[in-house]
């Protein structure tokens, strides 16, 4: 039977890591219905590092109880809902059996157990005695939710935190510490971007959102055993380590704050306030970062100091060379929703005009009229009286394939040649002659 159990819960994890992430959030349930106080001060506290995982948390509270009620007979565990996998950060411990029996008559399927090092810390004591001290630990169950419609669901963590005196006693604080994964995903770029700025990733954090997998089913059970805020302070926070290799892009909401700790060495600081509600609100931050190393950090700097001082070499060289590659682009690139434009230069004669010139019957006047006055006029002296009107021009039409709908690619120009010669003697045409010679190439120019 344990080996059977062990292969279930192996195949659960395998299936978990191709399953989609969510954002990590928690809740605190009492173990009673309408719980006589609140959670605050708060602070959630990630440290994340180069190697990004794993992620060290820290859930630091007190429990706020509303002036002029004693704090006597109100003990009673706490428990914290988790999204995702967690683990003890000392390594594994012994589950709690009765935890997991909880979560199974649920319907969910457990995939891991283990205990948390719990804390409690004096605010007031000074020296050694500051320090936080370790008062228990805290079982936890890691579950899943196996639905033939829904398919696998993200993992979630029950966690159990025992009751200890320092949890009533206004001079204390608690800290629960745990390692969790998924909370950084990493982003999609560009091979080049990874070479020159290094990986890009998300960090998410956030409090109180229950509308995910397995989260809700449990969360509308005991939502009258909800936790609410007090109105005390309560942050989310992360720590940035080697803040000298990093380089934050976004962090979400604009309300978070960045600054740098005054208490830890190149650590960068990323917090959001949480306020307090009536009501269950979801409290989202998100940071997108990177680390790059120090090779990646030189060429971030001396990549635009290498093209400034090359400027005054490369400059003439790229003018002499732009126009080139910019002809070379209008031949090779139509911009538009209609097929590439003809081009042409000089005087082409199209037969509807050539067929108009009657030769013994038109003048050099209509010719001129009809052609235009961009015209070559030939003269014999040997044969006075008969001149050659000479147009020339020619014209370029593209054969195009459509790429997209307004981008267009030239395959070839259909280019023709023409010469035209109108014999005149006197004021009357006498001969008209035609040469025209047509080509196939890569540019729109008449071959030499």
């Amino acid at each position: 039977m344990g080996l059977v159990t062990t292969v279930v819960r192996c195949a659960l994890l395998a299936a978990l890591a191709l399953a989609p992430a969510h954002a990590h959030a928690q809740i605190f349930i009492a173990s009673s219905p309408d719980p006589p106080f609140a959670i605050g001060p708060l602070t959630i506290r990630a440290t994340v590092t180069p190697s990004l995982t794993p992620v060290d948390l820290e859930v630091r509270w007190a429990l706020d109880v509303p002036p002029g009620r004693s704090r006597a007979g109100i003990e009673q565990d706490i428990f914290l809902l988790w999204p995702g996998e967690v683990t003890n950060p000392r390594g594994p411990a012994a589950g709690d059996k009765a935890l997991a029996q909880y979560v199974e008559k649920r319907g969910f399927t457990v995939v891991g157990d283990g205990r948390l090092p719990l804390y409690a810390q004096s605010i007031y004591a000074e020296g050694v005695e500051a320090a936080p001290r370790p008062v228990g630990e805290a079982p936890f169950v890691t579950f899943v939710q196996d639905s033939h419609a829904l398919g696998l669901s993200p993992p979630a963590t029950w966690i159990r935190i025992p009751w200890t005196p320092q949890m009533a006693n206004v001079t204390f604080m608690m800290s629960l510490h745990m390692r969790a994964g998924g909370i950084i995903k990493p982003r999609n770029l560009r091979w080049f971007e990874s070479v020159f700025t290094g990986e890009r990733h998300q960090f998410s954090l956030s409090f109180n959102e229950v509308r995910d997998r397995p989260i809700f089913p449990m969360y509308a059970e005991l939502r009258d055993r909800a936790i609410h805020l007090a109105d005390a302070p309560a942050e989310l926070v992360v720590h940035f380590t080697q803040s000298d290799h990093l380089r934050i892009e976004q962090v979400y909401p604009p309300t978070s704050i960045r600054r740098l700790s005054e208490t830890l060495e190149s650590t960068e600081v990323v917090s959001l306030f949480m306020g307090s509600s009536d009501g269950i609100t979801p409290q989202h931050m998100t940071v997108q970062f990177g680390y790059f190393s120090r090779l990646q950090g030189l060429m971030i700097v001396l990549i635009p100091l290498l093209l400034l001082s090359a400027g005054p070499a490369l400059g003439p060289a790229i003018g002499r060379a732009m126009p080139g590659l910019l002809a070379r682009a209008k031949a090779r690139l139509h911009l538009g929703a209609e097929g590439g434009r003809s081009r042409e230069r000089g005087v082409v004669l199209t037969p509807d005009m050539l067929d108009r010139i009657v030769p013994g019957k038109s003048s050099r006047e209509d010719v001129v009229r009809l052609c235009g006055r961009e015209v070559e006029e030939e003269e014999r002296r040997d044969r006075p009286g008969r001149r050659v009107l000479l147009y020339r021009g020619w014209r370029a039409v593209p054969e195009t394939r459509r790429r997209m709908k307004w981008v267009a690619t030239v395959e070839a120009w259909e280019i023709s040649v023409q010469e035209a010669r109108i014999e005149i003697e006197g004021d009357v045409v006498r001969d008209v002659q035609v040469l025209i010679r047509r080509s196939r190439g890569p540019n729109p120019e008449p071959p030499v």
